[in-house]
């Protein structure tokens, strides 16, 4: 049998669509106005938006070369959201040929491409960026889209040791308590809460189907503990429903079959949604949201056809439906931001309800369907981002490093009042897809390591839960502005003000920075209404706030080294000099690498000696 590491790499890539001829409903127009501008370490473009797009694929040339669509060091959406880029990793003293073109979807193709325009870095130095902040004024309510979490079949929570040393149930559920507590999580996504190891359908020797709960029951009892609701993704397939039980994803073979009657799966999803109303409350799970499969449009997860999972859906939520009108039902949760607009198409066409619109993207940020969904009635459905992480390799070479801080804060900045939640992927390295981690800093997907230490990402989350809930109006200027170096202020309800501002690139192949990046911020910050501030920076860059610096690189720590961890284990913070506002301005320079974060944190009294939102363990 082939083992589910090799299987997975020789089928993760292959789309169900790829033979689908372009569809000219999905045709865009070009983008106009291209323009490029120099910049130190890279070539910045900005144009025009075009109505209709989700997001803007860029081209790149050199010489007489044919021109490549520039994928961000192996992104799986090389479209971007923003019209306005940082093209990074490319050559001083070479000039490349750009063009753009708008699309409908990462599955859709670009129709027209706009005027190409010619581009280079600065050949002159610089890097000086400025940040103005107006501490009285008011730019809206704060919106915390990370209150969703991925993470691993919850299945886990009722396994013990099994071969690393480490309690998996009891360190997964206190990685789910640490995000619950500290970064304001209320929800999590998992897979495979039909798998055959929660026993959920059995079939008799006359045929019917029989369904037992007790598993589910004990899972969700335990994250409802914690004060974190589910939200159901529907899969995998029950060995006793499936049209081919042998084909299977992952170490624990979730069944990727479609039934092999569909009545069997209507009765499957009416029968988990009628037991949880009735044991838990349909006020309760009204709340929770039921997710239709994953990534169908993969091969990997799915072995039916498009119009198959159409018909998935179609059932489930007709289902759910008629379980209870206010129970809410979304898709395609498929891989790469891909289906939206066809199940849109579907439901419109068909009457279905389609409230929770779900997609995954790694890599990069997260495109924009709103428009998408307007055009097929579904301008109201929730956006749910129900995978995202800033790569989508397992075992790395990524996640555990500090490029995934700054592209953390931009994507949950880039969420703001456009999306219902950005569901990082995953909360813990207790993950067992392809196997269990063989060594503790292996680059897997969680925020939190085995053993709960934290990641650089998870300091970047931190950093933006523990913003106030008021937005601050904050610009940037100068050599990378709102395309390498961004800024996102708040106020919290004591007066205290907070500044983020952080250097980075969704060029993966930039994992471990660009010296040419590296910018000298200073920030300014205007409307400050007391006398004197007490200051306090916080960090996370190779230097600080980053864990996986401190290690040995042994596999697996001895009890001396776990000790030199944990007392690792916060945030790094230091206090500078008070500042005296100028007629209420102050000013803060700071210089920033790439990748780096840095929150500056004024507060109108003495500062603690160390920050307890800093301590939490």
């Amino acid at each position: 049998m082939t083992d589910a590491r090799t299987d997975w790499e020789r089928r993760i890539y292959r789309r169900l669509t790829e033979t689908t001829e372009a569809d000219p409903a999905s045709e865009l127009a070009a983008p106009s106005g291209l323009a490029t501008s120099p910049g130190n370490g890279f070539v910045r473009l900005e144009w025009q938006p075009v109505r209709g797009a989700a997001g803007y694929v860029l081209e790149r040339g050199q010489g007489a070369d044919e021109p490549a669509i520039v994928a961000h060091g192996g992104s799986d959406v090389p479209a971007v959201v923003d019209t306005a880029f940082a093209d990074t990793g490319v050559e001083d003293g070479v000039t490349y040929r750009y063009r753009v073109g708008a699309v409908l979807g990462n599955e859709h193709p670009v129709w027209h491409w706009s005027d190409p325009v010619d581009g280079a870095t600065s050949s002159t130095p610089g890097g000086e960026v400025a940040v103005s902040v107006d501490a009285a004024g008011d730019a809206g309510e704060l919106e915390r889209v990370w209150w969703l979490v991925g993470s691993e079949r919850l299945t886990q929570l009722r396994f013990g040791d099994l071969g690393n040393g480490h309690p998996i149930g009891e360190e997964f559920a206190e990685a789910l308590r640490i995000a619950h507590e500290d970064l304001g999580v209320v929800a999590v996504r998992a897979h495979a809460i039909l798998h055959d190891d929660n026993e959920v359908v059995t079939r008799a020797d006359d045929g019917t189907l029989a369904f037992d709960f007790t598993i589910v029951d004990d899972l969700y009892d335990q994250i409802l503990a914690l004060g974190i609701r589910p939200v159901v993704e529907l899969g995998f397939m029950p060995a006793a429903i499936a049209a081919d039980p042998g084909q299977t994803v992952f170490e624990y073979r979730g069944i990727i079959s479609p039934p092999r009657d569909w009545a069997d799966w209507h009765r499957t999803v009416s029968a988990l949604a009628g037991h949880l109303v009735e044991r838990y409350g349909v006020d309760e799970v009204s709340g929770w949201g039921f997710e239709v499969w994953n990534e169908p449009n993969l091969e990997v997860f799915w072995t039916g056809t498009q119009d198959d999972y159409l018909r998935l859906y179609d059932e489930a939520a007709r289902a759910l439906k008629a379980v209870d009108t206010r129970l809410t039902v979304g898709g395609p949760s498929t891989a790469a931001s891909e289906w939206v607009e066809a199940l849109a198409a579907y439901c419109e066409k068909h009457a279905l309800p389609l409230e929770l619109a779900t997609t995954h993207t790694y890599g990069n940020l997260p495109l924009d369907f709103r428009g998408v969904l307007e055009d097929h009635g579904f301008g109201d459905a929730d956006i749910l981002w129900t995978e995202w992480g800033v790569g989508s390799t397992h075992f790395g070479p990524i996640h555990d490093g500090v490029s995934g801080a700054p592209f953390v804060l931009s994507g949950m900045k880039s969420a703001q009042h456009r999306m219902a939640a950005l569901a990082y992927w995953v909360v813990s390295d207790h993950f067992e897809e392809l196997g269990r981690p063989p060594r503790l800093f292996h680059d897997g997907f969680g925020l939190l390591t085995l053993g709960n230490l934290r990641k650089p990402r998870y300091w970047a989350l931190h950093l933006a839960a523990h913003m106030g809930d008021r937005v601050l109006p904050s610009r940037v200027s100068g050599d990378g502005a709102d395309v390498l170096v961004r800024s996102w202020a708040s106020r919290h309800d004591d007066g205290t003000v907070d500044v983020l501002v952080w250097n980075g690139t969704v060029n993966a192949d930039l994992l471990h920075g660009d010296q040419r990046l590296v910018r000298d911020v200073t920030v300014t910050i205007d409307g400050l209404t007391s006398a004197t501030y007490a200051v306090e920076l916080a960090r996370i860059d190779e230097q600080h706030s980053n864990i996986r610096a401190v290690a040995s690189g042994a596999e697996w720590p001895d009890e001396a080294e776990w000790q030199l961890l944990r007392d690792a284990d916060h945030l790094h913070t230091e206090r500078i000099d008070d500042l005296s506002p100028d007629s209420g301005t102050a000013t803060v320079t700071v210089t920033l690498p790439q990748p780096g974060v840095v929150r500056i944190r004024l507060l109108d009294g003495d500062l603690p000696s160390a920050s307890d939102e800093e301590k939490t363990r």
